[in-house]
C-alpha cells in the first residue's frame, strides 16, 4: 500500500515537476551556458569562458543602467509601501462604501500593464497631456515630462507604483483587521493617543506583512521593462534605460545572446541578494520573529 500510494503520488505531481523542469529548470541551464559564449542570432555559438563577465564589468553602460535601476527601486519601494499602508489606514474599516474606493484602487492591477502605460504615456504628453493641460488651467507651464533627463524617470515612478499599489494594498488593510483589538484597548487606557498606538501597536503587529510586500516589492522594482518600453525605451538619452531593458535591447536588438545571458544571470543575483539581505535582517525588526 506504501508503494503504491508513493507511485500515485508522483503520478499526480509529475505535469508539475516536468514543467518545472522543462519550462524553468532547462532554460536557465541553458542561459547559464549561453552566458559563456559568444552567441549570435546565426551562426555557430563560441565558448568565451568569463570574457562576458568581464566585458560588462568593464561597460560603462552597463554601470549606467545599474545605477537607473537602483534608482528606480529606490524611488518606487518606498512611495508604494507607504502609500498602500496609508491607503490601508483610510480603508481598512468596513464601513458603508469602502468596498467602492477599494475596488477603485485595485483595479488598476489587474489592468493590463500596456494600455495602463500608453495611457499615461498621454497624460504625460508635453502639450496635449491630461497632466500639463491641468497645470496650464492654475497657470503654470508645464515641461516635457517624458523628454527631460530628470523627469522622465520620476513619471515612470509614479505611473508604476499607481499601477501596483492596490496589492500592497490589499494585504495591509487584512493585516490591519487581523490586529487584536484588547491591545488598543490596553493602549487607550495606558493614556497613548493614536500616533502612539500606531507606532507601538499597530506597526509591531503589521510587520510581517510589511516584510512580504517589501520583498515583492523590492523584486518587482528590479524586473522592470514594461513602462520603460512603452513610455520612454530607455529616454531620454540613457535616463531611463533599466537593466531588463538593457538585456533586452542586447538580446533582440544587437542579438548579443551570451552577453545578455550573461546580464540577466547578473540581474539573478542581485535579486537573490537583496532577498537573502532582507530574509537576514528581518529577525531584528519583524515581530513574532526570533
Amino acid at each position: 500500500m506504501s508503494r503504491e500510494a508513493n507511485i500515485a503520488g508522483w503520478l499526480f505531481v509529475s505535469p508539475m515537476v516536468l514543467g518545472f523542469a522543462v519550462l524553468l529548470i532547462a532554460p536557465m541551464v541553458m542561459a547559464f551556458y549561453m552566458s559563456f559564449t559568444d552567441w549570435p542570432l546565426l551562426g555557430e555559438a563560441k565558448f568565451v569562458g568569463l570574457d562576458n563577465y568581464r566585458s560588462l564589468l568593464a561597460d560603462p553602460a552597463f554601470w549606467n543602467v545599474l545605477g537607473n535601476t537602483f534608482y528606480f527601486a529606490a524611488g518606487l519601494v518606498p512611495l508604494n509601501i507607504a502609500l498602500a499602508l496609508g491607503l490601508a489606514l483610510l480603508l481598512a474599516k468596513n464601513k458603508p462604501g469602502m468596498g467602492v474606493f477599494r475596488t477603485a484602487i485595485f483595479v488598476p492591477v489587474v489592468t493590463s500593464l500596456i494600455v495602463w502605460s500608453i495611457v499615461w504615456k498621454y497624460m504625460f504628453a508635453t502639450d496635449s497631456g491630461f497632466i500639463n493641460q491641468i497645470l496650464q488651467l492654475l497657470g503654470i507651464q508645464g515641461p516635457a515630462w517624458l523628454y527631460h533627463p530628470k523627469l522622465a524617470m520620476p513619471a515612470v515612478i509614479v505611473t508604476s507604483v499607481l499601477k501596483n499599489v492596490g496589492l500592497n494594498m490589499v494585504l495591509f488593510i487584512t493585516a490591519l483587521q487581523q490586529v487584536p483589538s484588547h491591545l488598543y484597548e490596553s493602549a487607550r487606557i495606558d493614556g497613548a493617543g493614536r500616533p502612539r498606538m500606531f507606532f507601538s501597536v499597530t506597526v509591531p503587529m503589521i510587520t510581517p506583512t510589511i516584510f512580504l510586500t517589501a520583498v515583492m516589492t523590492v523584486i518587482g522594482s528590479m524586473k522592470v521593462f514594461g513602462q520603460i518600453y512603452v513610455m520612454t525605451q530607455g529616454g531620454p538619452g540613457n535616463s531611463t534605460k533599466v537593466l531588463v531593458y538593457y538585456i533586452w535591447e542586447k538580446a533582440f536588438k544587437l542579438f548579443e545572446f551570451g552577453y545578455a545571458s550573461a546580464l540577466a544571470f547578473i540581474l539573478f543575483f542581485l535579486i537573490l541578494l537583496f532577498t537573502l539581505a532582507q530574509w537576514h535582517l528581518r529577525k531584528r525588526w519583524v515581530f513574532y520573529e526570533s
